[in-house]
């Protein structure tokens, strides 16, 4: 039985610390006596960032974007210093042989959080396959799953705790594709029950409008930044008469004020009555920040319920959450259909079998059919997606949408910023729990396990490869290229006699379990910061897809009193219909998917210290309207 020291270090954290090979050119952290209360994976951490930070251009910093080293100089010392990074080799050959729109269009994606379904190659074949199908005139045999994996989605009406209890069977498809994510994520159906949602958002609000508020009045947050997801239950939450309480983040490496959680969720009340519900996400999206799964416990021995935000995980990362100590009695994560190319999918909302009294039946929006493609795309429809506004893509023009004046290059790109989710309306067929918990349920839903509909009926191509590749690749290979690019963007410095750091990194820095996340912001020579969205969209041009997002809850001591009124901004934001100001920081932000290569760190720091040339901005606004580009301002 794992125990709970052990479950507060459970991967992602340190994943890969009992490995017996070393992780860089450098003594072992075996070579030394250890100290007397360090255990060996914090002695693999400590040696880890000490061997990045003083390994990756030593005493060298970079004053001028001309005197970067080269793509193969820099590939060539960043191998020296992570020479295992050549045993992730096995994912260059997967993205060059089934993601080559990657290559084609020059394209470095750094704005894709979640995991992908489907693979590129997949995406050809469908497309092929189905106009095929369209353009012929002979009778042919439907199509099986694997010919037509793709699906579009259409919602279903009720409320969540009705169609749990009542619901009826799922299609064949949406139950080989609930088989195969409960697979993927090592989820229990003996455990859990799996909803399909329209997106990540409405996940959290189903959440929120189905939990018994009026009994367990307290909603707990730990976020870093702003999420339309959170932002969505917090609204909902407080309109069915919640009080809502979020975490504070320690200026400036955002750390979590864990003193000032702790005393929120160990709240004087009735030990026997419950508190309310703890969200917590297993990693910031924005940030890379990891939080201990100890909270998980410490909030259910305080009588909290506990929602586990996984959409920032990476893809094998459910493979060592530890679900089983702790048992969440909700879990949420997302999808999306195709890395670089489709960012529509949807999102899955996991609940505890023993939870459901939890709920009430209250209408509730956001449960979900899968609809399979068994014909051409145009007769169904299409129009979820799997992300959130919290990572401001790059915004798409529409009739309902103008731009500020900036100029920009015409965009045929896979970013969205969040389609509609307005989807037609069909049957409900929600699936019901067993249990003798449960007395009411009148027509139990079918199990899974009793389906005569296999696995292999249906193929996400991109889910077999995270199968095939492991938790400990994919882990290993982000971990040596999120160091690598913190560490080379504090090199950048402007070249005046003060010497300004080009780049303001939010968040952790170097460290060994940091996520495949990263915040900053670009200062010019004078200290101003540049805007994130002027940033974003340069980015653009250079065929770099990044996002922009605000930090908030952070918390400053008093000597940095004089910095926070420096550095703090106020958005205005909507909330139970009354407007709140809040105060954070825009920043930019990358995230690195499991394909991402060394290539995609490297020209997202080139692109970066592009901003040392004091006058790049001024210098591609003339070049736009030199080309007879329409102006455009931010």
């Amino acid at each position: 039985m794992q125990t709970l020291h052990e479950a507060s270090h459970t991967c992602p954290q340190c994943c890969c610390c009992n490995c017996t090979t070393p992780f860089f050119n450098s003594p072992t952290p075996h070579t030394k006596t250890p100290p007397k209360h360090r255990n060996s994976s914090a002695e693999w951490r400590h040696s880890f960032a000490i061997t990045t930070s003083s390994s990756i251009f030593p005493n060298t910093q970079f004053t001028n974007h001309e005197s970067l080293p080269s793509l193969h100089e820099s590939f060539n010392e960043f191998t020296k210093v992570y020479p295992q990074y050549y045993e992730t080799e096995q994912v260059d050959h997967v993205r060059a042989k089934d993601y080559s729109h990657l290559s084609l269009s020059n394209q470095t994606c750094l704005d894709y959080i979640g995991i992908g379904l489907f693979s590129y190659s997949q995406l050809q074949h469908h497309d092929t396959s189905k106009n095929q199908l369209a353009s012929s005139s002979f009778p042919q045999a439907p199509p099986n799953y694997s010919d037509f994996p793709f699906f579009s989605i259409s919602c279903k009406t009720g409320s969540l705790k009705t169609l749990l209890l009542h619901g009826g069977q799922d299609s064949e498809y949406e139950a080989a594709m609930r088989k195969r994510i409960m697979c993927f994520l090592n989820i229990s159906e003996n455990d859990y029950f799996m909803v399909f949602t329209a997106n990540r958002t409405s996940a959290f609000k189903l959440v929120a409008d189905s939990y018994q508020f009026q009994t367990s009045r307290r909603l707990l947050t730990v976020y870093d930044y702003e999420s339309e997801a959170v932002a969505a239950m917090i609204d909902s939450s407080e309109k069915r008469g919640a009080r809502t309480m979020s975490a504070e983040f320690s200026w400036p490496r955002l750390r979590l004020q864990t003193a000032k959680l702790r005393k929120m969720i160990e709240s004087k009340r009735k030990k026997k009555k419950r508190k309310g519900l703890f969200v917590l996400p297993l990693s910031s999206r924005v940030t890379g920040a990891r939080y201990p799964y100890l909270w998980m416990r410490i909030a259910q021995e305080n009588g909290w319920h506990v929602l586990v935000d996984a959409c920032a995980l990476g893809p094998k990362d459910m493979d060592c959450f530890g679900l089983s100590l702790f048992q969440p009695d909700f879990l949420i994560c997302s999808f999306y259909k195709v890395f670089g190319e489709n960012p529509s999918g949807f999102g899955c909302l996991f609940i505890k079998k023993s939870a459901i009294s939890t709920l009430e039946s209250s209408p509730s929006a956001g449960i979900v059919n899968l609809v399979p493609e068994k014909q051409p795309r145009h007769q169904v429809s299409d129009d979820s997606s799997g992300t959130d506004k919290e990572l401001k893509h790059k915004p798409i023009p529409t009739s309902l949408h103008e731009e500020k004046p900036f100029p920009l290059p015409s965009f045929s790109g896979p970013i969205q910023t969040k389609q509609s989710e307005t989807v037609e309306q069909r049957e409900p067929h929600p699936k019901a729990p067993p249990g003798s918990e449960i007395e009411e349920v009148q027509e139990p839903i079918k199990t899974l396990e009793k389906s005569n509909v296999q696995e292999s009926d249906i193929q996400c191509s991109c889910l077999d490869q995270v199968d095939s590749l492991g938790l400990i690749l994919i882990t290993n290979r982000s971990r040596y290229l999120i160091n690598w690019l913190v560490n080379s963007m504090l090199k950048l410095k402007h070249p005046n006699t003060q010497g300004v750091p080009l780049v303001k990194i939010y968040g952790p820095r170097v460290k060994f379990d940091r996520g495949p996340a990263l915040a900053f912001n670009i200062f010019d020579w004078k200290g101003e910061r540049v805007e994130p969205v002027l940033v974003q969209k340069l980015a653009d041009r250079s065929n770099i897809s990044i996002s922009y997002s605000f930090l908030h809850h952070i918390w400053f001591a008093d000597k940095y009193a004089e910095e926070k009124g420096r550095i703090l901004q106020t958005k205005g934001v909507v909330a139970t219909n009354k407007k709140k100001d809040t105060v954070g920081i825009t920043v930019v932000t990358a995230a690195l998917g499991f394909l991402a290569n060394f290539q995609d760190v490297y020209k997202l720091w080139a692109f970066v210290a592009r901003f040392l040339d004091a006058d790049f901005v001024e210098k591609e606004r003339w070049r736009y309207i030199a080309i007879n580009q329409k102006t455009v301002e931010v």
